[in-house]
């Protein structure tokens, strides 16, 4: 088994804000590896139209994604809490091979089980053209914005 991952459910505020930075710092490390460890070993994601099942597919999924999204860097907002839930709201900016820049708009659903691992995540995900001069977003959250809410549009 995975190391446990506090904080762990039932979630107050604090500990679901911690949850929540915790996902925004490692999924900005950009190593699938990583990242994969906050999940069950049987977790279950939706992620636009892709249904994945357990880390080797989450993996797979994560490497494909950041050689496709190039200097991805994401902002996540938690949205709301209840037990073993969560409810977040996100962006990220990132560009692909041919230089366009998209910014992607999004909400994801966690699910916990009692060790702190995300045993189920569902993620809608619109993505939106923008120019460079647009950006927003540059690299992992500096400490003097975090907790700071993320622009509507």
């Amino acid at each position: 088994m995975t190391s446990p991952r506090p904080p762990f459910p039932p979630f107050d505020e604090q500990s679901a804000l911690q949850k929540v930075q915790a996902a925004e710092d490692a999924w900005n490390t950009r190593d699938p590896e990583r990242v994969a460890l906050a999940y069950t070993e049987d977790s279950l994601w939706r992620n636009r139209d892709t249904f994945l099942h357990g880390r080797d597919e989450i993996i797979t999924f994560l490497r494909q994604k950041w050689a496709r999204e190039l200097d991805y860097s994401l902002r996540k907002e938690l949205w709301s809490f209840h037990d073993n839930r969560i409810a977040v709201r996100f962006q990220y900016e990132s560009h692909d091979t041919d230089g366009q820049w998209w910014r992607s708009y999004g909400n994801e659903l966690w699910e916990f089980d009692e060790h702190g691992l995300m045993r189920r995540r569902e993620a809608g995900i619109h993505d939106v053209p923008i120019q460079p001069s647009a950006r927003r977003i540059f690299g992992p959250r500096p400490d003097h914005e975090k907790g700071t809410p993320l622009p509507f549009a």
